[in-house]
């Protein structure tokens, strides 16, 4: 169950932040041997690595041994832990839970134009893969888009790419910008498409022509909690949450099955409505990728293929 979770150090939590589900649920739907939860964060512990001033929230603190606790209940065999916007460009969080992992988890970081090769090559040999441009205004101030191409351009070098984080109403806008970019490029959470509209209408349309047009973008089906208008009850008393989501993520999973990944998104910051159940989000895989074979693809042979191609 949710419960109340401390803020350690001199940090008081945000009032409105809702806490990560204690316990989640044994999923009913097991996953295929070596899955990778490709899209989860380390939130601190603040006592040891301080939240960021510039962040725009303050979380409980979510450790990498809870979050590598979760990975292993769920049955998961990896972990790519993606940068919280708490930290800003201080990767020390993410650094050291990749360091932690035993070679089991990879990362995403967050870096400012200022960045050394030196750190880059620090970054790199700690596990990071790629680094993220978020442009959801209510999380993150603007960066110019100079630097960021900047940044994209001095990490392609390393074999590394882009992860981008953007709202459907806002891809015209960037959409430029992003197939400017020299990397492969990873998008979170479908672009964040409305579920209440068609999906054959306007927005998720262009997203998936972007998709169609540009086989270096690669999309995570993840975040149905996110996505929902229709909220996490099943609705036929099946372990089947966010149905409403589902053709969104399915059509993605068929027609580009081998640029799809998928993730918990623990500890799930920034959420309102409610704290999923992680149990229950391992259970909407199966209804978007609904073969063995797309199952495999999405959780093993991609993520393998983009973050540890030395092991295939």
């Amino acid at each position: 169950m949710a419960n109340s979770k401390p803020t350690s150090g001199d940090f008081t939590k945000t009032p409105t932040w809702l806490d990560w589900y204690e316990g989640p649920t044994t999923p009913a739907f097991k996953l295929p041997p070596g899955a990778v939860d490709s899209h989860c964060h380390v939130f601190g512990p603040g006592s040891e690595f301080p939240y960021a001033p510039e962040r725009k929230y303050t979380p409980c603190d979510a450790s990498k041994a809870q979050l590598f606790a979760v990975r292993d209940h769920l049955g998961f065999s990896r972990n790519i832990v993606v940068q919280a916007t708490c930290h800003g460009a201080d990767n020390s969080a993410l650094i050291d839970a990749c360091s932690s992992s035993g070679g089991r988890a990879r990362g995403i970081a967050t870096v400012k134009r200022s960045v050394s090769d030196a750190e880059l090559a620090q970054l790199h040999e700690a596990g990071v893969r790629g680094v993220r441009f978020n442009f959801v205004k209510r999380l993150v101030d603007f960066t110019p888009k100079d630097e960021l191409m900047e940044i994209a351009t001095r990490i392609e070098r390393l074999g590394w790419h882009v992860v981008i984080y953007f709202e459907a109403q806002d891809l015209p806008e960037l959409w430029d910008f992003f197939t400017a970019l020299p990397t492969t490029i990873v998008v979170d959470h479908m672009g964040r498409p409305d579920v209440s509209k068609p999906i054959d209408g306007p927005e998720f349309s262009l997203f998936c022509r972007f998709m169609r047009e540009h086989p270096n973008v690669w999309t995570k089906v993840s975040c149905p909690e996110r996505l929902t208008v229709n909220g996490p009850p099943a609705l036929d008393g099946e372990r089947s949450a966010y149905r409403d989501v589902v053709p969104f993520a399915r059509a993605l999973v068929e027609e580009f099955p081998d640029r799809v990944l998928w993730g918990t998104d623990f500890p799930h910051p920034n959420l309102k409505s409610h704290m999923p159940d992680d149990g229950l989000l391992v259970d909407f895989i199966p209804w978007v990728a609904v073969t063995p074979e797309s199952r495999q693809k999405l959780l093993v042979d991609n993520p393998m293929r983009l973050y540890w191609p030395e092991e295939i």
